[in-house]
């Protein structure tokens, strides 16, 4: 449902034909018709605080001819990406996701210190239900709610609490144009979309922990 292409700076996910996808990606973000989903990797040094990152993205897109397409933007290495597949009956999903935790919060709960503007959890989770306009919010949640529970189970305790997610995460969810008017969590596109999800991130956020935390990338509560 998802092939990948890594092609640094730029990590490509297309999908097998055209669909509609939801998200707040900050390039080509709202409701659209999208068969590219890019990540854009940049330095930890080039977010800087005035850093225009919504302008200089759209600027890197249209030089790659991708305006049209969703893009997303990154410190963590895309070469770390994980792609995972779950299906449920006759329902199919798969979920790609790079996982970085530096930046990362409790929801809530800002830490009052400003974290760093490095790490950020990005993925596209894509579906072959045909999803209506309102299954496809319900969808989001369920994407949403995935992701989180990986964080939980796998991720940092901060000093403000167990990290649910970080400031920057950003999520684009696709499916077929259709009339399925439920994806909750007793429905097989729920399952099958929370299944890939979690996999995806929880295996991101371990490979996290094992690299990045330990060497000083994270403020805990021990920390």
């Amino acid at each position: 449902m998802i092939s990948v292409r890594l092609d640094r700076p730029w990590l490509t996910a297309t999908l097998a034909r055209a669909m509609r996808c939801l998200s707040w990606a900050p390039h080509n973000p709202g409701l659209v018709r999208a068969r590219h989903i890019l990540w854009r990797e940049v330095r930890n040094a080039d977010l800087t605080r005035d850093f225009d990152a919504i302008s200089w993205l759209s600027t890197e897109m249209q030089a790659r001819n991708s305006g049209g397409d969703i893009g997303m933007l990154t410190s963590r290495d895309i070469g770390r990406y994980c792609l995972e597949h779950a299906d449920s009956g006759l329902t199919q999903a798969s979920c790609l996701a790079t996982v970085g935790l530096g930046n990362a919060e409790r929801v809530g709960h800002r830490r009052p210190v400003v974290p760093q503007p490095c790490g950020t959890v990005n993925l596209l989770a894509a579906t072959d239900a045909p999803l209506s306009d309102v299954a496809m919010f319900e969808a989001l949640s369920i994407v949403t709610q995935a992701r989180t529970a990986a964080i939980l189970d796998h991720g940092p305790e901060l000093k403000t609490g167990r990290a649910t997610g970080t400031g920057t995460d950003c999520i684009v969810l696709a499916c077929p144009e259709g009339d399925i008017a439920h994806a909750g969590l007793h429905t097989e596109v729920g399952e099958a979309l929370g299944r890939a999800v979690y996999a995806a991130v929880a295996r991101g956020v371990r490979d996290w922990m094992e690299t990045e935390a330990l060497q000083g990338q994270l403020e805990t509560r021990s920390g």
